[in-house]
């Protein structure tokens, strides 16, 4: 599937501007992921792209629509990824495509809002600050810091190295995203 076909799968199901934007750092992030670890570029960003599109229409059958329309397409592999983004869905984690999306998610929203509350958004933003946030249960409490720990547990990643990585693509797209 190309990029061209997830946006418009994506346009279908989904309009909120900030989840939209959210959905845009997971696929750049998980770009960058991929070019990183020698894997395919593009269907790790339709993986990041997609994996929250049927959240906005079907919050109760999350990710159920779009796992559905991507394995009639065809798209196992991003099926399943998509599938496994969150650990209390108890999906195994097979592929590094798998453990980097789960590794993602959550701590690249979270840095998001870390951005958001800062003067100058993500131009300074370090990853000790990242972590110091982490923390603070009352900031972006809806962020599941267990998500975040898990995910670079099985991505076996560092997590201040992780966090690196994220600051580092988002602050390379800040324009764009509005960070």
């Amino acid at each position: 599937m190309d990029r061209s076909e997830a946006r418009a799968i994506l346009a279908s199901m989904t309009t909120s501007v900030s989840l939209l934007r959210h959905m845009r750092t997971i696929e750049l992030v998980m770009e960058a992921y991929a070019k990183k670890y020698g894997e395919d570029e593009n269907e790790w960003a339709v993986a990041g792209l997609l994996h929250d599109a049927d959240y906005e229409a079907f919050p109760e059958e999350h990710p159920g629509i779009i796992v559905k329309k991507l394995n009639e397409m065809g798209e196992a592999k991003i099926a399943h990824a998509i599938s496994a983004h969150y650990t209390k869905w108890n999906v195994p984690y097979d592929t590094l495509l798998d453990k980097a999306l789960l590794a993602c998610d959550e701590l690249t929203g979270f840095i998001v809002a870390c951005c958001q509350v800062r003067p100058d958004g993500i131009s300074t933003l370090a990853p000790k600050s990242v972590i110091k946030k982490l923390k603070d249960k009352a900031f972006a409490a809806k962020v599941e810091r267990d998500e975040v720990y898990k995910g670079a547990e099985l991505l076996g990643v560092d997590l201040t190295a992780h966090i690196a990585f994220i600051i580092d693509v988002l602050r390379h797209n800040k324009e764009e995203l509005g960070i």
